[in-house]
């Protein structure tokens, strides 16, 4: 071979092999997410879903694309931010909360979908928990069971309310079934119940309501939107003077009475697993649907003793957490 012919030859091959090995190197996963609420306001998923993440080896904008999307507290906007990401070719949806997984759920029945949602079954996001027999899978922290544990629990640590006011998403689903079943329950408890609305155009009548002296007892239910809400929430019942139990649990940390609830944070870290396994090649409708084992109870003992409240040593005996 001559010795120009040569050179041809080995600077053509010195361009060849960078692009051949690039054009082996797999495609980057990408995964889509959509939140309902503004940008920093899921804490419990962030913290929990990208921390699962990093367990299983994945590091955002290295190994895993992470396209997130936020509806700023307008429900209205979440089929839009779905079909963007759908146009993106992503791999996988996550979708927090009920609302938001059935619009995923509308839009496509192709792509993998990881949901968290109190009750999917009921919701026909999944034909059932063992076997979802769909594009979705994902967890439930079961809160449309223990909706009525929250009635139970307030009226235990406040055993002189009888008003009590139910901060709810008329639009979610899940908490319509919590609210139904609270409401049969009420009676028997000795209990009234009003249901307060947190649509964005209710809320301000529903705060307002909330500041009546008729009502003295708060339960507030799951929704994500009630989330941004929380610290208002829990500088209101304090002026109030309103025992409420809240679904979250550093809302007793930052002075709320109680909460009963899954661990959300826990709950993500595992969702991620999901992800991780379809990303691997596993297969939503052979995923069982994960139910949340870690149900804890928590209890502000100070917030307590300015509410003029006292526990009963049987509810602080079950408490998982009591801050003092």
């Amino acid at each position: 071979m001559k010795r120009r012919n040569f050179i041809t030859l080995l600077g053509g091959a010195v361009v060849a092999w960078p692009l051949a090995a690039r054009a082996q190197q797999p495609a980057v996963p990408r995964v889509g997410y959509v939140w309902s609420g503004a940008r920093g306001t899921d804490v419990y998923n962030q913290t929990g879903f990208r921390q699962g993440l990093a367990d299983r080896g994945y590091v955002v904008g290295r190994n895993l694309v992470l396209e997130e999307r936020y509806a700023d507290g307008k429900p209205e906007r979440v089929p839009a931010l779905i079909a963007e990401l759908l146009t993106l070719n992503v791999d996988v949806l996550v979708t927090p909360g009920t609302p938001t997984s059935l619009a995923a759920q509308r839009a496509t029945s192709t792509v993998p979908i990881v949901c968290m949602s109190g009750d999917p079954v009921r919701m026909g996001l999944v034909a059932s928990l063992a076997r979802p027999g769909g594009n979705i899978t994902g967890l439930s922290p079961l809160s449309g069971e223990y909706g009525v544990k929250w009635l139970e629990l307030l009226k235990e640590a406040a055993p002189k309310v009888h008003r009590v006011a139910v901060l709810w998403n008329p639009d979610n689903p899940t908490n319509a079934n919590q609210v139904e079943l609270v409401q049969k329950a009420a009676p028997a408890l000795g209990l009234e119940l009003t249901a307060l609305s947190v649509r964005p155009a209710d809320i301000v009548n529903s705060f307002a309501a909330l500041a009546e002296t008729g009502l003295d007892g708060l339960i507030v239910t799951d929704d994500p939107s009630l989330i941004p809400l929380i610290p208002r929430l829990i500088a209101l019942t304090a002026e109030r003077h309103l025992p409420a139990i809240y679904p979250f649990i550093d809302s007793v940390r930052r002075g709320g009475l109680m909460s009963y609830s899954a661990n959300l944070s826990k709950l993500w870290q595992r969702a991620a697993g999901y992800v991780d396994r379809i990303l691997k090649g596993a297969r939503p409708a052979e995923l069982p649907v994960e139910q949340a084992t870690d149900v804890t109870l928590n209890i502000n003992l100070k917030t307590a003793k300015a509410l003029g409240l006292d526990i009963p040593m049987t509810l602080l005996g079950r408490a998982d957490e009591v801050i003092e």
